[in-house]
């Protein structure tokens, strides 16, 4: 064998969305190094990464003898040791399946040598600065060798919602309503494909199966790559939710809205609705609020809360503000108004765990 770095991946994801990697290292025309890994359907950290993260629990959930990423560095030494792929009756301390492993061995080999890519190893993230259409895409990456190995490009609503979920569910129309060649979520997919495979982003004519504009897709993907990787957070990945038991004084039930990706808030919505089911940053944006008149620094509701948004992005913990028995706080810059109510939700609907 050629020394150098060998690469292969699964054409498909498998029912638990993993799509199967494999690294080789080759030096002295011997095999001394292999990553058995894997990437996620909707990006984010490599397959070993997520499951010495707790996440993948093989052990606790299937009653397996290890962890999937110890099993797959006793399969990683087996090559090693023998420089041949092996069975699981031969390696003796694994009980996963090693068939698709083999045969990405031999799929990796028999492409040669692609060296290793210019990135750092990991997960990238981005995400749009506002609702454009009533969505705010992004953009997650998964590199591995140095190459993005997976894409996902999605985008989130209001109420975060994921674009995905709900074109797949039937809610977006594409096709029926604007005469697309095919629904977002499908032509999403072949510009990620295209990204992975040529390791740039494209142009409509590029792909040829698209015809949604790829523009912030472009632009998401630079942002990401440029942001450099995002580790595992705390949290389970989903949408979550809380409401407040009733109106305050003004008419108005508080709600806040989270999104976990990777672990990580990165998107939060914090709003309200009136008894005629009205949303309150829409009110105060459209000037039917009034706050600004009376605010000492000049900002409306709607940019408040905004800035309550962003601290909790920045903070990533609902309990890290300081808060005065007013409900007010001075960790917030933008942010005058009583902000105890969000606080008090986002903990809430954190604890709950994401809707289903």
């Amino acid at each position: 064998m050629a020394d150098g770095i060998y690469f292969a991946s699964a054409d498909d994801f498998d029912d638990s969305l993993w799509k199967e990697t494999v690294t080789i290292t080759v030096s002295g025309g011997a095999v001394t190094a292999v990553d058995w890994n894997g990437v996620n359907i909707n990006g984010g950290v490599d397959k070993k990464t997520w499951d010495k993260g707790g996440r993948y629990n093989m052990v606790k959930f299937a009653q397996a003898r290890a962890e999937w990423y110890q099993q797959a560095n006793d399969v990683e030494a087996f090559l090693v040791e023998h420089q041949r792929t092996g069975s699981v009756d031969e390696i003796g301390s694994v009980s996963i399946h090693v068939d698709a492993f083999n045969s990405l061995v031999m799929k990796a080999l028999a492409s040669g040598p692609v060296g290793r890519g210019p990135y750092a190893d990991g997960a990238y993230f981005a995400i749009s600065d506002s609702y454009e259409g009533g969505w705010k895409e992004y953009v997650s990456l998964t590199v591995i060798n140095g190459r993005i190995a997976g894409a996902n490009w999605s985008a989130l609503n209001t109420n975060n919602d994921d674009k995905k979920a709900w074109d797949k569910a039937g809610k977006y129309n594409m096709v029926k309503f604007a005469g697309a060649r095919a629904e977002w979520y499908q032509q999403a997919n072949d510009i990620e494909s295209f990204l992975v495979k040529t390791q740039t982003s494209g142009t409509v004519d590029e792909i040829g199966s698209v015809s949604i504009h790829v523009d912030s897709f472009d632009a998401l993907v630079q942002k990401a790559l440029a942001a450099g990787p995002v580790p595992l957070g705390p949290y389970a990945d989903g949408a979550y939710a809380a409401m407040a038991d009733g109106f305050d004084t003004g008419g108005w039930k508080t709600t806040v809205s989270l999104f976990v990706h990777n672990g990580n808030i990165v998107n939060v919505s914090y709003s309200g609705v009136d008894k005629d089911g009205r949303d309150k940053q829409t009110v105060a944006r459209e000037g039917g609020y009034g706050m600004i008149k009376g605010s000492a620094i000049q900002k409306e509701w709607d940019q408040q809360a905004q800035a309550v948004e962003a601290y909790l992005l920045k903070t990533q913990d609902p309990r890290k503000v300081s808060l005065k028995s007013d409900g007010h706080t001075d960790d917030i810059a933008g942010a005058t108004m009583t902000v105890a109510d969000f606080f008090t939700l986002a903990q809430r609907a954190l604890a709950n765990g994401p809707r289903k």
